[in-house]
């Protein structure tokens, strides 16, 4: 491994898959040896959980650039709490949403996705790695519906196709775009290919 830990993110729309994905690599991970961390997005934190709060109850008088802030402001103690210290002890950080996710979803509320990429990574350490898992939107909205019987208020259908096309949009040479319509043991399977050809690099 390189001098510090390496950052890898899961991205794309809810019911795609990619909170499975994260939490399977952190078993795999820590069954190998690698030291790893995992976290998420929104956090626990006071800013977190104010987003939280708008993705079950709605966003009320919260304006969209408000929104942001918030997220802006969450991930700073993210950077600062929890993603730099693991990276600087060595581990691979295993992060289930990040800054990709909030210009997806907040320029699909019509704010300007690579203005907030720009503002996110003038903070925010750039991903080794970011997984965008794509599926269709109604297949997402499918399974979220048989998962949790209900959606958020960030989960309807012509809004998610939106986000998908902005997450469609970006481009980088750390960016992997997995289909995530297949089985999760092969999804799995080609992630810790790539993982490996990443750390062992």
């Amino acid at each position: 491994m390189s001098g510090r830990g390496w950052l890898i993110v899961f991205e794309g729309i809810d019911g795609t898959g990619k909170s499975t994905q994260c939490k399977e690599m952190e078993v795999y991970l820590n069954k190998i040896g690698i030291p790893v961390s995992r976290f998420r997005e929104p956090t626990d934190g006071v800013w977190g959980q104010k987003i939280r709060k708008i993705l079950t109850v709605g966003r009320g008088d919260v304006t969209r650039e408000e929104e942001l802030s918030w997220f802006i402001e969450d991930r700073r103690e993210d950077v600062e709490n929890n993603i730099t210290p693991s990276l600087s002890a060595n581990k691979v950080v295993l992060l289930d949403r990040y800054y990709y996710s909030t210009a997806a979803y907040q320029g699909a509320l019509g704010l300007d996705p690579d203005s907030i990429l720009r503002e996110n990574e003038n903070f925010a350490p750039v991903p080794d790695r970011a997984y965008i898992f794509t599926a269709p939107p109604e297949e997402c909205l499918a399974r979220i519906e048989s998962s949790r019987g209900s959606h958020s208020s960030f989960e309807k259908l012509e809004y998610l196709k939106q986000v998908q096309k902005i997450f469609d949009s970006f481009q980088g040479t750390n960016i992997k775009r997995i289909k995530s319509s297949g089985a999760i043991e092969d999804i799995h399977t080609q992630l810790c290919e790539d993982v490996h050809q990443l750390i062992e690099s």
